[in-house]
């Protein structure tokens, strides 16, 4: 069964927003990896894992949105989720980051592959991906740097 222009753009907007959800736990989970770090280590987190990850969160908002407008789909607003227990440790913050922020990046991966963008997306969409994917490719090598020299 063939897939029509409007289910097909949907379905490129659904799939950007469950990752640009993922995104936003990662945001959330470092923040409160922030909130419990030193004043040295916390500038550290947010220069090097926070600010890359907001960036990315901020660019695929803006992807959905343009898309969605261009299209004549109404746009979203996305909720700020929570971290989790507040009982986690820093590492088990990062490392949730790590791990959602992967997550997000192999949704956008997917969604590139189903080859959805280029049937029935346009030259802004496919750079709007790109350029998240390439923010989140680096966080997994970023967070095992500032773990391993967390507390030095």
């Amino acid at each position: 069964m063939a897939i029509t222009a409007s289910e097909a753009r949907e379905q490129i907007l659904d799939d950007l927003a469950a990752a640009i959800d993922q995104i936003a736990l990662a945001i959330a989970s470092l923040g409160e990896a922030y909130d419990r770090l030193s004043v040295t280590s916390a500038d550290r987190l947010e220069a090097d894992l926070f600010r890359p990850t907001q960036k990315a969160f901020g660019r695929s908002k803006r992807t959905h949105a343009q898309f969605a407008e261009r299209n004549g789909f109404a746009g979203r607003q996305f909720a700020s989720p929570s971290a989790g227990a507040q009982s986690q440790s820093v590492k088990d913050l990062v490392e949730q980051a790590v791990t959602v922020s992967t997550i997000a990046n192999r949704q956008i991966a997917d969604l590139q592959d189903s080859m959805l963008p280029i049937e029935f997306g346009d030259p802004e969409l496919r750079t709007g991906l790109a350029e998240v994917r390439t923010l989140l490719d680096q966080l997994p090598g970023t967070a095992r740097e500032f773990l391993r020299t967390l507390g030095r």
